[in-house]
């Protein structure tokens, strides 16, 4: 394939050109295999920061390429539009800055215990989350935004939502009878409790929720009626 020079190098950067080479004085090296993946995810992530701070409607797509260092014709490689972004852009939270999330919290999402819920928990509940804007899990970040998107939009929200209904599901021990109703429980004081403490702008207000939201979810981990270890 012809190498591509000096004014070619951004549009081959932006893989408009599948096999695209990178051309370095008179030696052309190839793109590494991996690089229109890293180059997508580095998309993905610098929407989601964006998405965050300023709500779906005030981002375009120029901003988003601006952020990732790329021109906007290369958007068009990777997504058909802005809201298969948007749709990527909340999947990606998951296994992305939530998993570090979680990690940093102590938070093991394979075999989770009571202990994990409750990590889970304050941590989500936290002022520390309430405050980090851009790392802010998109569940309390973007509800109003993804109520009015698309469904494919909607369907990656569900599923961030259905990951945190297993996590406590599954840490909750058996032969409770109401996993699935304290976990779905659970789910609604996490992400209620925030997106009430996020919109409001009395902070005393917004801490008395975040706190109360966690009392009652963490007693729930573990009901007196049941002998169960406390929680603390």
């Amino acid at each position: 394939m012809d190498a591509y020079r000096c004014s070619s190098a951004e549009y081959v950067q932006e893989h408009i050109l599948p096999a695209a080479t990178v051309a370095t004085g008179d030696v052309t090296l190839p793109y590494r295999p991996e690089h229109k993946a890293e180059t997508r995810a580095r998309i993905v992530e610098n929407a989601r920061l964006l998405f965050n701070r300023h709500g779906y409607d005030n981002v375009t797509i120029d901003m988003v390429m601006e952020a990732a260092s790329l021109t906007r014709g290369g958007f068009y490689s990777h997504f058909r539009n802005k809201q298969e972004l948007f749709a990527a852009a909340v999947s990606s939270f998951l296994m992305g800055r939530g998993a570090r999330w979680r990690s940093e919290a102590g938070v093991d999402p394979i075999d989770p215990g009571l202990e994990d819920a409750a990590n889970m928990l304050r941590s989500y509940l936290s002022p520390a989350h309430l405050g980090d804007l851009e790392g802010q899990c998109p569940m309390i970040a973007l509800p109003s935004d993804v109520a009015r998107a698309e469904p494919q939009v909607q369907t990656a929200y569900q599923e961030l939502l259905k990951a945190m209904i297993g996590l406590y599901e599954r840490s909750i021990p058996e032969p409770r009878d109401d996993r699935r109703a304290t976990a779905l429980a659970l789910a609604a004081l996490s992400v209620g409790g925030m997106v009430l403490a996020r919109t409001i702008p009395d902070a005393a207000l917004a801490a008395e929720i975040r706190e109360a939201a966690f009392e009652k979810a963490r007693a729930m981990l573990s009901p007196a009626s049941d002998g169960s270890q406390r929680i603390r």
